[in-house]
């Protein structure tokens, strides 16, 4: 049996780890960079030096942020670590991208109310749950029907940034309408049994532990895809979530249609959602726990931005 090319090794470790898709994504295509900034050398034929070289040339050449250059950096240690079982340990020489300190935008009470009155139907119920569970876009679209309890207004997130679960709120305001849109969710779910389908696609191995599981109601997404795919070696129809850049795009032209300039998309909702808990008075440590933020540093920033104006000083010119 031929061995199993280097980026199929590198995919089988990240999934092995539970890493998302995104980041294998990007990982992937961190390491297909970094060959191709080596003249097509293999990884192994490659040092510490080289990667400290390709690092640098991001920061000097491509003027990419920290986090970017962190993040290619992680993608190559990951890979001469895991897949190569080379330690590189400290990769010194590296030329490091300037770290900026940035502050979220956030939308004000009234241009979220704005917002939510140019959009209808499913994108609104969506966009909703983004402002008011403080959920990331696809955490709200991978949600599962088991993961929304309508009984005490919760919602389970799983298997969220960092591989983490967490539960958060269901605004009372929305219950109505979210229990009205899971009925027709069901009856779309009884007529692709009907059809023969019905399948969705679930998490690690549990589709090949549960053979029937795929098919239960309480596995499907809550905001599933307006068409079915066929796999190409069961045949099985499938039905996958909602994909995200069809709120992105229906978000981007309602923000267009209020005039408001400030540059806000799907993930300031989150945003919004965190500073205006803390202008409520809510405890920062419950809203890191909300959030999901491993350490209460992260929840902090949305110190910075509450709506007080220069960090609630008071400006000399009011007092004339």
């Amino acid at each position: 049996m031929a061995k199993p090319k280097l980026l199929d090794r590198y995919r089988r470790e990240l999934r092995v780890r539970h890493y998302s898709r995104r980041t294998e994504k990007s990982y992937v295509g961190w390491v297909r960079r970094f060959v191709r900034f080596h003249d097509m050398k293999h990884p192994k034929q490659l040092g510490s030096d080289d990667v400290a070289r390709f690092l640098t040339d991001l920061a000097q050449f491509h003027n990419v942020s920290a986090s970017t250059q962190s993040q290619a950096a992680s993608a190559l240690i990951f890979l001469y670590k895991r897949v190569l079982g080379i330690d590189m340990g400290w990769i010194d020489n590296v030329v490091r991208a300037k770290s900026s300190k940035r502050l979220p935008v956030v939308l004000t009470r009234e241009e979220v109310k704005a917002i939510l009155k140019q959009l209808d139907g499913v994108k609104r119920l969506i966009v909703s749950l983004l402002y008011g569970s403080g959920l990331r876009l696809l955490e709200c679209l991978q949600l599962r029907v088991k993961d929304v309890d309508l009984s005490v207004c919760e919602i389970r997130v799983r298997r969220a940034k960092g591989d983490k679960d967490r539960i958060t709120m269901l605004p009372l305001s929305i219950k109505e309408e979210l229990t009205a849109h899971i009925a027709s969710v069901e009856e779309q779910h009884r007529r692709d049994l009907a059809a023969g389908g019905g399948f969705v696609r679930l998490p690690d191995a549990l589709e090949r532990k549960y053979s029937n599981a795929a098919r239960e109601w309480s596995w499907q997404f809550v905001f599933p895809a307006t068409r079915l795919h066929s796999d190409a070696n069961t045949e099985k129809r499938y039905r996958h979530h909602l994909h995200e850049t069809a709120v992105q795009r229906s978000v981007k032209q309602a923000i267009r249609r209020t005039g408001i300039t400030k540059h806000a998309s799907c993930h300031t909702f989150r945003h919004s959602f965190a500073t205006h808990l803390l202008e409520d008075g809510y405890d920062i440590r419950t809203v890191q726990e909300l959030l999901g933020h491993s350490s209460v540093k992260t929840t902090m920033i949305y110190t910075h931005v509450l709506n007080r104006g220069g960090l609630g000083v008071r400006s000399p010119v009011d007092v004339l």
